[in-house]
């Protein structure tokens, strides 16, 4: 049995006081969360001021202490054998346990900050003569001086810094202390770190009612979860936790056991393990980050004989096959000794059944690509600003207006960051679940990914910056998450040569030509693909199908990462890929799910709607209102004015799905007609979550297609 790890972020809306079972509001528990935060953060910034020096990291990367017994696993305990303690701040008291938290937070930003050590002392001792391009040679040095599970964007990420330093000062960085300022901890406290004496964490069957879980999303009129829906009630959690009464505690007095009562996510299961939570104040709510983890069968690496391939585009965020390999043997694989490249097994066929899968995300690729724009914008004009305010003083008359100017477009800085983040996360994890809903609904018992590790931007076409800024890293971890749940493996393959070498022959030597549209052949572009043997296709689907043909063919040479549990084919398995017509039920059934763009797949454990939910959810409060003070308007305290129009006053989000609530701030669409026969629209944000992706419709076909042993060649698919 495996375990999968996964964290549910709750929101608590109120708590009572154990001892005299007085109801705290939302506000008051907001801010004494709040102080407990801010006071765990000032003692883990002490620690990190102090420590951040590279005799410090030395110590902690040699895992022994000065007595030389081994360092613990658990962080504080570690901190307090190096005798890096913290104390609380002058005048206040705290528990022993909040300073285990500090302690904690603490070691894992200096252990964090070893693994970016490590990073960057192998990025120093083998920079390239031009560190702009790195030849084979010098990747080949870089990849054996790191360590295992660095990904490229880490790599990039260093040269650049490593890059700026050089230009600055004019030699390489000694250490990452030298090259970083000391890192900035969040105001959150980490309950993992503590024992019963400041928190336990139970279930409940029913929700007390002065507890006030009640108003809260997934609850009825009298606190109780909501019946009557077809579905389970939802979780209750009980959360018992000591919190300050005060802003600075003096006395144990001070300090009050606290009963938070909440309800856990549907799509967290019952059987599921919880662990200690982590309490943060977010938008002026608590939210309660709830750790789980769920037993899983371990799922086989070889052995399958239907798999979805994955292959990455620049303005199309994913294009995917399904191929089914015929008469697999396990013997018989031919090939040049030493070459790292061989020819797929004697007697085994990869048939495709001629149906090419998309995920369509260049609308929001483009906003994407705005949004970051935009970004760098706010920040040249944010950095200005900062730049002229040392030059002035409080007596001039244009200092404050610009201070002021310099606070607005920090916060709208900000604003946008977390927009782009918000949208990175909501397109990763949709097309994840679209990549996961269409190998389920084909019958595929595996996913093959390219390896990002082999991908890499050359600098040499405008559209290097749509690809680094990508969310691959994010798909991949949430097709894996989903994936696991499922019961389906996840292998990443060799990305070199997937786009440049045809698919239906010549196993990996016959060079595709490369135009801009199957009518305009002697027009050079990089999005259709033709070849001499009469192939003419997608790039991306044939780039998708030679990728799921290397998965198939070479099972055998899959390999698992003890530490990360990933799975890579690290041998490159050519294999011709030919294509056969599905049964005439089913090619009816695929015609008339392209016309109407409806799914005919729905997943058995999807949750159903809102429980307890009665009305829309309503807008997001828009600006503060306007305040007169003296001959300036400001805005009240809410929050500074925007410094332009180009981010809305409310949230972009997922648009609803056939289940659940219509996000705030949108009205419904009707759809992108794409041409099709019947002349109906086809509404996509069912299956994205977004008004402006474009999806395959998901539907359930079997995984028998195809020759049988013994028959003629499969005729080619329509």
């Amino acid at each position: 049995m495996a375990v999968l790890m996964a964290t549910a972020s709750c929101t608590a809306y109120r708590a009572a006081l154990e001892s005299s079972g007085e109801v705290v509001g939302e506000r008051t528990l907001v801010r004494r969360v709040g102080w407990l935060a801010a006071l765990a953060q000032t003692m883990t910034t002490q620690i990190l001021t102090e420590r951040w020096t590279g005799a410090a990291l030395s110590d902690l990367a040699s895992g022994t202490s000065s007595d030389g017994r081994a360092l613990p696993a658990k962080g504080w305990m570690a901190v307090r054998r190096l005798s890096w303690g913290c104390a609380a701040p002058a005048g206040v008291y705290v528990p022993e346990r909040v300073r285990r938290i500090a302690e904690e937070e603490a070691a894992r930003a200096l252990r964090l900050a070893l693994h970016r050590r490590t990073v960057l002392a192998a990025v120093c001792a083998t920079w390239p003569a031009d560190p702009a391009r790195h030849s084979e040679a010098e990747w080949r040095a870089l990849r054996a001086a790191l360590p295992a599970g660095v990904s490229t964007a880490q790599i990039r990420n260093r040269t650049r810094q490593v890059r700026a330093h050089l230009t600055a000062h004019g030699s390489l960085p000694i250490d990452v202390t030298g090259l970083e300022e000391v890192p900035v901890v969040a105001a959150q406290v980490l309950l993992a770190a503590a024992d019963k004496q400041l928190v336990t964490l139970t279930r409940a069957t029913a929700v007390p009612a002065d507890a006030g879980a009640s108003g809260g999303p997934g609850t009825d009129k009298g606190g109780g979860p909501a019946a009557g829906d077809g579905h389970d009630g939802p979780q209750t959690a009980v959360l018992r936790v000591k919190l300050p009464l005060v802003a600075a505690p003096v006395s144990r007095a001070d300090w009050a056991w606290h009963v938070i009562v909440f309800t856990v996510p549907p799509h967290v299961p019952t059987h599921a393990a919880w662990c200690a939570p982590t309490l943060r104040v977010a938008a002026h709510r608590l939210r309660v980050d709830l750790p789980f983890t769920v037993p899983l069968p371990v799922v086989s690496a070889v052995g399958h004989r239907v798999g979805l391939g994955l292959d990455w585009g620049v303005n199309t965020l994913l294009t995917g096959t399904v191929a089914r390999l015929t008469h697999p043997t396990d013997d018989g694989l031919t090939g040049k000794p030493g070459s790292g490249r061989t020819t797929g097994p004697a007697g085994g066929r990869v048939v495709s059944d001629g149906r090419m899968l998309r995920y369509d995300a260049t609308a929001i690729s483009a906003k994407l690509h705005r949004l970051r724009a935009h970004r760098e914008r706010l920040a040249a004009k944010r950095d200005h600003y900062a730049a002229l305010l040392p030059g002035m003083c409080a007596p001039h008359f244009q200092w404050a207006d610009l201070q002021h100017h310099h606070a607005r477009a920090a916060a709208e800085h900000e604003r946008v960051c977390a927009r782009i983040r918000r949208l990175n996360h909501a397109l990763a994890w949709s097309a994840a679940r679209w990549a996961v809903d269409q190998a389920i609904a084909t019958g595929a018992g595996v996913i093959y990914l390219e390896d990002l590790a082999t991908l890499q931007a050359r600098g040499r076409r405008r559209g290097n910056a749509r690809l680094s800024g990508q969310v691959r890293g994010l798909v991949v971890a949430a097709i894996r998450h989903l994936a696991a749940k499922a019961s389906i493996a996840v292998v990443t393959v060799p990305a070199r040569g997937t786009s440049k070498y045809c698919p239906r022959c010549g196993t990996g030597t016959s060079v595709l030509q490369h135009v801009a549209a199957p009518d305009r052949p002697k027009r050079a572009g990089w999005k259709w693909a033709r070849c001499s043997c009469g192939l003419s296709a997608d790039r991306d689907w044939a780039a998708a199908e030679r990728i799921v043909a290397r998965g198939l063919l070479g099972q055998s040479h899959t390999r698992t990462d003890r530490a990360t549990g990933h799975r890579t084919i690290t041998v490159v398995v050519e294999g011709n890929v030919a294509r056969a017509r599905r049964p005439r039920a089913e090619a009816r059934r695929v015609r008339r799910a392209n016309r109407t763009g409806r799914d005919s797949f729905v997943r058995p454990d999807r949750p159903g709607p809102t429980l307890g939910k009665g009305r829309s959810t309503p807008k997001r409060p828009g600006r503060p209102p306007r305040v007169a003070q003296g001959a300036r308007v400001v805005r009240g305290e809410a929050g500074l004015a925007q410094a332009s129009r180009r981010v809305p006053e409310w949230r972009t989000v997922p648009a609803p799905t056939t289940v659940g609530q219509r996000p705030a701030g949108h009205e419904p669409q009707s759809g992108h007609p794409l041409g099709s026969r019947s002349g109906r629209a086809r509404d996509f944000q069912h299956r994205t979550g977004f008004h402006r992706a474009r999806a395959t419709p998901v539907i359930r076909l079997s995984a028998e297609y195809g020759p049988r042993a013994g028959t003629a060649t499969p005729t080619q698919a329509v």
